[in-house]
């Protein structure tokens, strides 16, 4: 996949299939449009285009309402991570400002679609709109499409388990805790990268070495207080874990700072400081506990660790 961060940067792209979007968690419904563009470029000897954004452009344009507390399911070396997997050919990330967002529809698609891109399909999610005040639509982009000369294709709405897929119900189930409906709605396992830091010296001593997991973006969302069921990657490697999240003041928090996230890694030896990871969340176990007795929290620590030992996963 050839990344783009400037739209100058973007050379010959052979018959571009497009979509645009945030893309945010790379969800079922989103993965249904790439295989999409996917599909089709091949029919036509073509490549797959995604025209992403960052920021998110709620936090742009509404930055004391809408966009104030928004927290986005992947940061953006995990979106990339999870669009690598697609099998995408380019993806194009514009840097949104409040500039680009006064870009008109017809604009976006004179200069950049057709100016640009010389697409020759465009896909859309199910009422995806686009430009500025949301005024592109998939009728639009229909009627464009005739007088630039590309086909336009909206793909319905997804559904999951009788629910529609969005976004929205994603970050919801994990602000609950609910791990294994979000991994559902995702069709994939909710992750955090990162690099490890050495965790709590108390731990330590108790023959539990834990390791500090810093949230990379403040606008991460991070699930509830809790021990987590996880599974743990580094480079080819992966382990079963436990992971311990607690957020300093409830679930609120101004930065990523106020979240302390603890790894406890199975059946692997060797000082894991420094390195860079990928978390898998697999299922919540229990929520957060408070010990004042080290015996307690040992002992705690202990049935944490074989009731994850014995999930299969």
């Amino acid at each position: 996949m050839r990344i783009f961060t400037d739209l100058d940067e973007v050379g010959s792209i052979r018959n571009p299939v497009v979509t645009t979007g945030s893309f945010d968690g790379v969800h079922i419904g989103h993965k249904t449009i790439i295989n999409r563009i996917n599909n089709l470029a091949k029919r036509i000897d073509g490549e797959s285009v995604l025209i992403t954004f960052h920021p998110h452009p709620r936090k742009v344009l509404y930055p004391e309402t809408a966009g104030k507390d928004l927290r986005l399911i992947a940061t953006q070396r995990e979106k990339i991570q999870l669009l690598e997997k697609t099998g995408l050919d380019n993806l194009i990330i514009i840097k949104f400002t409040k500039e680009f967002a006064q870009i008109s529809s017809i604009d976006f698609i004179r200069n950049i679609l057709v100016g640009k891109l010389h697409a020759k399909k465009v896909v859309i999610g199910f009422n995806h709109h686009f430009g500025h005040n949301r005024e592109g639509n998939f009728e639009y982009l229909y009627e464009l499409g005739k007088y630039y000369n590309f086909e336009v294709e909206e793909i319905p709405e997804q559904d999951i388990h009788n629910e529609s897929v969005s976004s929205t119900k994603i970050r919801k189930a994990l602000k609950e805790g609910k791990i294994q409906r979000a991994n559902a709605y995702l069709d994939h396992h909710y992750i955090m990268k990162g690099r490890l830091c050495r965790g709590a010296e108390m731990c330590r001593n108790l023959n539990f070495p834990t390791y500090r997991l810093p949230v990379e973006e403040d606008v991460k969302l991070v699930p509830p207080d809790g021990v987590y069921a996880v599974s743990v990657k580094f480079n080819a490697e992966t382990f079963k874990a436990m992971l311990n999240i607690k957020h300093a003041e409830g679930e609120s928090r101004e930065s990523a700072d106020d979240i302390w996230i603890e790894l406890y890694v199975l059946a692997m030896d060797g000082d894991l400081n420094g390195r860079d990871c990928t978390v898998y969340f697999q299922k919540r176990i229990r929520n957060e506990k408070e010990f004042t007795d080290l015996k307690a929290l040992q002992k705690q620590l202990l049935n944490d660790r074989e009731a994850i030992d014995e999930l299969i996963y």
